[in-house]
């Protein structure tokens, strides 16, 4: 393989500052709405006593599930040697930093009290997996930063291996807490099953190929280069097998709900009777997020680049209605106070179906955190050798590859 030259985002720097103007001006949108939420109270959200957790949880969640996943181009390429893969791994590295800071930014600014994150990181309770999750996140941080640090520098590009290698690790162990933190919580017939961990991973794998690839294609239009078909066809390969993989752990979580006595009336709740939850599992994420990109990219009645293009799309629509049903569908079936047992007065909601709208100062905060992603991967991208130097060869005009450069 040619020696690999990394460069600049190259892109004209009117094109640049409009795109670093608008995503400015979506950050600002987001901090203006957290600043709204905590000064006035989360009343002015669509959040509740029994909705705990709303749409700024889905896109922080998402965010954060979709950085471990993106890395999946580096670990490929450090972990499992593919030669293929070398030249895209700084981006994935880049892209995954940048979207596990704007989820972990979506949560702090959640809080309603940002300044009691200091209590969260001085005082801790082991038997919370909510504990474990912040060294978790702010060591993945660390690791991803220094990660990228031996890809970009050649003085110590000989730990690249070992050090990706520990990244893979960390991030399987970082998705795994994610899913425990619903996996953990007993109180809930949605949650309280081990199936999750494995569920959040594959889900991660799935997202991180879709984003990489879109952002790519992004990426590639603006820098004016072509990516290559054999990259493609191996990213096509990939997202196939991780939907497989993301149906069957799905049906899996769901059999094992059925099977859990306790569990059954929320799952005649979520595949029957659910309403809008019901709807949004059926024709959002399963239909939506799995077999209609499944069709796509199966029937090949269309270019690798287009059913894949198309397909990521779709997918990531569907990964947002997963979040969905996950979070918010977990926290509208009531709580079961009193098992075998009928409420029949009550004001506090017992055995009640809650309703959720979510605000648009929610909203704004969520597109914030993903105009705050954005704009990281544009700096870095912009001030650090990201990008692999591709030339056509002069045999053939349609075959592209990686070469040194003076």
């Amino acid at each position: 393989m040619d020696k690999i030259i990394f460069t600049k985002f190259i892109i004209n720097p009117k094109l640049f500052w409009f795109i670093f103007g608008l995503l400015g001006f979506l950050v600002l949108i987001g901090f203006a709405s957290s600043h709204h939420m905590e000064n006035e109270g989360h009343y002015v959200t669509g959040m509740t006593n029994q909705i705990v957790w709303g749409l700024p949880h889905i896109f922080a969640v998402l965010l954060i599930v979709i950085s471990s996943g993106v890395l999946n181009i580096a670990s490929l390429s450090s972990v499992f040697n593919k030669e293929l893969y070398k030249p895209l791994a700084p981006l994935s590295s880049l892209l995954a930093i940048a979207f596990l800071i704007a989820g972990l930014a979506i949560l702090v600014l959640d809080l309603g009290r940002p300044d009691r994150l200091i209590v969260a990181m001085t005082t801790y309770n082991f038997k919370s997996i909510f504990a474990w999750n912040i060294f978790l996140y702010t060591g993945f941080a660390v690791v991803l930063a220094g990660y990228i640090w031996t890809m970009l520098d050649h003085e110590v590009k000989k730990y690249s291996k070992p050090v990706g290698i520990f990244a893979f690790t960390w991030r399987i162990i970082l998705t795994t807490g994610t899913g425990s933190i619903f996996g953990f919580l007993v109180a809930r017939e949605a949650y309280a099953t081990a199936i999750l961990a494995p569920l959040f991973i594959v889900m991660s794998l799935l997202y991180g190929v879709v984003v990489y690839y879109l952002l790519l294609v992004i990426i590639n239009k603006l820098h004016k280069t072509i990516i290559e078909s054999e990259v493609i066809e191996n990213l096509k390969k990939l997202t196939v097998m991780f939907l497989f993989a993301n149906l069957y752990f799905l049906f899996l979580y769901h059999l094992t709900n059925m099977y859990i006595s306790k569990h059954l009336e929320f799952e005649i709740f979520i595949l029957l009777n659910g309403g809008v939850y019901t709807t949004a599992f059926w024709l959002g994420q399963v239909l939506i997020g799995i077999i209609f990109p499944l069709i796509f990219l199966l029937t090949n009645r269309m270019c690798s680049y287009f059913s894949l293009l198309i397909s990521s799309l779709f997918i990531l629509l569907g990964s947002f209605m997963s979040m969905f049903v996950i979070i918010i569908a977990g926290q509208a079936y009531p709580l079961t106070i009193f098992p075998d047992h009928t409420i029949v007065e009550s004001s506090f909601y017992d055995n009640v179906i809650h309703s959720y709208a979510p605000s648009i100062y929610e909203l704004g905060l969520g597109i914030g955190g993903i105009a705050l992603a954005l704009i990281i991967v544009l700096i870095g991208l912009a001030n650090l050798k990201f990008l692999p130097k591709i030339i056509q060869s002069k045999n053939n005009n349609k075959n592209l590859k990686t070469s040194s450069v003076d």
